[in-house]
């Protein structure tokens, strides 16, 4: 059985998330390890770090994984703006290693008024930039897959790839790929055939082994729309069929997925419960 889980808050505590994440049956979590809408955060404190890593080893909740801040923009052509988004990620870096978190998934960035190659080359200066300044630390950055809405880059695979190629040191970086982000991008997956040839795809331009994480999200948009909306698993455009291809595939057994979809109760049923049954449902006993 794949390793499930789901984003949690973190309202009241670090630790709050893997409650939360335990509360819904998940095997691993992901957070925000700060106000993912503001430059500033608290400092971490030893109780913080401490009581974190005591939930997780108490509640048998594993692979604890960080989202950065929706404001850190590493393909922006203002340098200000580019210099601002380097701290704020070397900071994101620190605080994840503190709390023995692996990786943080990031967005490659937006070109904005640039283009698509300037923005390439920005985020990779920006990776080395940060490389250098937390050579240190055991917390890696994982780049995710995009829809593709406006500039944003990283929608495309030969995106990631081109990146990997201009980065001093590829070694340091993984992918997380987000279903929901691929599908509105234009990758098909409901068919076994359509499933494996976008794996081919992604296997020849960055590399399977490279997908540390994946998010599993449904799409509220059609395939190739570029609009990034996220559904509940088998209750959008996708269906479930990407998924079951996805969770039977021995590949990425041991790589851990969460949950994005949305939040709240159905008949008095925590929603995060309803998507992790559906998707446990799909995987094959024979595997």
């Amino acid at each position: 059985m794949p390793h499930l889980g789901a984003h949690m808050s973190i309202a009241g505590g670090l630790y709050r998330a893997v409650e939360a994440a335990h509360r819904a049956g998940c095997d691993c979590v992901q957070l925000f390890t700060k106000n993912n809408n503001q430059w500033a955060a608290k400092e971490l404190r030893a109780e913080d770090c401490e009581r974190f890593a005591a939930a997780l080893r108490e509640l048998r909740v594993e692979h604890p994984i960080a989202h950065n801040s929706y404001l850190i923009n590493l393909a922006s052509p203002d340098a200000e703006l580019w210099r601002k988004s380097i701290d704020a990620m070397v900071v994101e870096l620190q605080r994840a290693d503190a709390l023995g978190v692996p990786y943080v998934v990031a967005h490659p960035g937006a070109y904005t008024t640039s283009s698509e190659e300037a923005g390439l080359r920005r985020i990779a200066a920006a990776l080395d930039e940060i490389h250098a300044q937390t050579g240190s630390l055991n917390s890696r950055v994982l780049l995710e897959t995009t829809a593709g809405q406006g500039t944003n880059l990283g929608w495309r695979f030969e995106h990631l790839a081109e990146i990997l190629s201009l980065a001093g040191d590829p070694d340091r970086l993984g992918v997380c790929f987000d279903t929901c982000h691929v599908f509105a991008a234009g990758y098909a997956m409901a068919d076994r055939k359509d499933y494996l040839a976008t794996m081919r795809r992604l296997d020849r331009t960055v590399g399977c082994d490279r997908v540390k994480a994946f998010h599993l999200n449904d799409s509220l948009k059609p395939l190739g729309s570029r609009v990034d909306r996220h559904a509940a698993i088998g209750r959008g455009e996708m269906g479930l069929e990407p998924f079951r291809h996805l969770l039977n595939d021995r590949r990425f057994r041991s790589t851990p997925m969460y949950l994005e979809t949305p939040k709240g109760e159905e008949d008095g049923v925590d929603l995060d419960v309803v998507n992790l049954r559906a998707l446990r449902e799909l995987v094959s006993a024979r595997r």
